[in-house]
């Protein structure tokens, strides 16, 4: 296997990339049709906030599933296959089918309440739904991701590392998105959820971004020599659908700009973000529960924030505060101290009490020995 330390960077862009889901979904309460998809909407909406969040759109849940396959490679350098499976089952079915029974009807519930509408027990995958996309693409592709790692130095991966050294590999890739677009009609393209676009969209991203860590250095360093140039593509196409198509681009110019905004997070984070920290352990481990808790606390947000009347950006501001301090909160009170939930939300079982006891013992003994 090939040597690979920490990419500190990769952790820190899924970080950000669910801080943004968080401020997108909080923005989709100011947008009349969020109703539609289950969030409680203001009575005053704020429409412009829509254009920086279009911009985001196309490539914010792409970002996401780019990380999980590159996350899936680090996890096998020190698992087998079982072992991965087992752990992803554990990470990531538990806590989805948590979701689909408690947490995703706790928040509906809540919209169902604000709005009049009749009370009801609705399990589904809600916002959780890319949850049980990834464990299906583990499930599928482990034999494919596991055999190219075991054998890094074989001809596949050689050749792997070679195409994507430059940026025809990058080419190739964004003609399968373009290809995966059309063959699934992709209508509105930024519609993932629970669609065959979403699926297949996702598989290829899992996919690409686990061949991107195999391909080690060189793809890096091609990304670094390239950044400036996919920031620019980015920000012209995103001009271009803008100015042009009033935002409803056609697939084979939304790819490469949610490319250039892709591969342009992963060059600059490189550049960086790839340095330790403990403020970055600390959200390593407070990004999933939130992410899975965050629309149960935007909803109770919602309920006491919409009826001030105050002005739109005011609630934004004020509703973004009350969801990270809600999600927080109880991930400091209940998620993270109570064992038996902490699997719940795709974290290791531990015994708090036996922690602080650990704590208090390795705290104590340096002092015992000195005396």
């Amino acid at each position: 296997m090939l040597p690979n330390s920490r990419r500190y960077d990769i952790d820190w862009i899924r970080v950000i990339a669910i801080g943004l889901l968080l401020i997108y979904h909080v923005a989709i309460a100011f947008q009349p049709w969020g109703i539609m998809l289950a969030f409680i909407t203001s009575t005053t909406p704020w429409p412009e906030l829509w254009l920086p969040m279009g911009m985001l759109n196309i490539w914010r849940i792409p970002l996401l599933f780019f990380v999980s396959g590159m996350g899936v490679y680090f996890a096998l350098q020190n698992r087998t296959a079982g072992q991965l499976l087992l752990e992803r089952t554990r990470r990531i079915l538990v806590p989805f089918l948590t979701g689909i029974a408690l947490i995703v009807p706790a928040h509906i519930y809540l919209w169902q309440r604000y709005n009049g509408f009749t009370q009801s027990y609705s399990p589904n995958p809600g916002h959780l739904w890319f949850l049980g996309n990834i464990f299906i693409y583990i499930v599928v592709l482990l034999p494919v991701v596991y055999n190219l790692q075991r054998h890094e130095t074989g001809r596949i991966a050689g050749a792997l590392r070679r195409l994507f050294s430059t940026p025809i590999g990058l080419l190739a890739m964004t003609g399968a998105f373009i290809l995966e677009a059309r063959l699934t009609d992709a209508h509105p393209y930024e519609l993932y959820a629970l669609t065959w676009h979403g699926f297949f969209l996702g598989m290829l991203a899992f996919f690409f971004g686990f061949c991107f860590v195999l391909s080690g250095e060189p793809f890096w360093k091609m990304l670094l020599r390239w950044r400036w140039a996919f920031l620019a593509i980015a920000i012209t196409l995103f001009i271009v659908r803008l100015m042009v198509f009033n935002m409803q681009a056609p697939a084979y110019l939304l790819v490469p700009e949610s490319h250039g905004w892709i591969l342009s997070v992963f060059a600059f984070g490189h550049k960086y973000l790839n340095r330790p920290g403990n403020g970055l352990r600390y959200l390593s481990e407070v990004a999933y529960p939130i992410y899975i808790l965050h629309m149960i606390f935007l909803s109770l947000g919602s309920f006491v924030i919409f009826p001030l009347g105050v002005p739109a950006p005011v609630q934004f501001v004020l509703l973004v505060l009350f969801t990270v301090a809600g999600c927080f909160a109880f991930y400091e009170g209940v998620v993270r101290r109570v064992g038996f939930v902490r699997p719940l939300f795709g974290l290791k079982y531990r015994n708090e009490r036996r922690v602080t006891a650990e704590r208090t013992l390795h705290n104590e003994t340096p002092a015992v020995q000195k005396d």
